[in-house]
């Protein structure tokens, strides 16, 4: 099975902060470490080691639904797309435009222009989606090597 590249994972750190105690995300959701939701409680804490392993047990259940809906992805279309889903959630890459108009071969320009319209969270642009989003544009088509 393909994997999360240690790109990717950096890129995922540095886009999503470390917090060591809970926290309320922009969208209102309890959250923890490198963006990890599942089972997160007001008062949790925990330490850099449990954030990082969280982090790479939550990347499996992205690596695995990106394989089922994209399975000849290159890696760094890989790793786009995993960071969308990590961000956004898989069932908002499975049902969106920007996953069919990637499995219709369309032209770079509408794929990038996809990319870009996920940048909102509670009707606001967010700055920080909009470099997440022109990041994994770039990776997907192999410029976001960094």
């Amino acid at each position: 099975m393909k994997k999360a590249s240690e790109i990717l994972i950096r890129k995922i750190k540095e886009f999503e902060g470390l917090r060591l105690r809970a926290y309320k995300c922009p969208a209102g959701v309890w959250t923890i470490g490198y963006g990890h939701t599942q089972g997160v409680k007001k008062d949790d804490r925990i330490t850099t080691l449990q954030a990082d392993t969280l982090l790479r047990e939550d990347l499996k259940r992205f690596e695995l639904g990106v394989m089922e809906l994209r399975p000849s992805a290159t890696q760094c279309e890989f790793d786009a797309l995993v960071d969308f889903a990590f961000n956004l959630g898989l069932n908002n890459l499975r049902t969106s435009t920007l996953l069919r108009k990637i499995k219709n071969n369309r032209p770079e320009a509408d794929i990038r222009r996809e990319f870009m319209r996920w940048v909102y969270s509670n009707g606001r642009v967010l700055p920080g989606l909009v470099k997440r989003r022109q990041w994994e544009s770039d990776r997907y088509f192999g410029k976001g090597l960094y």
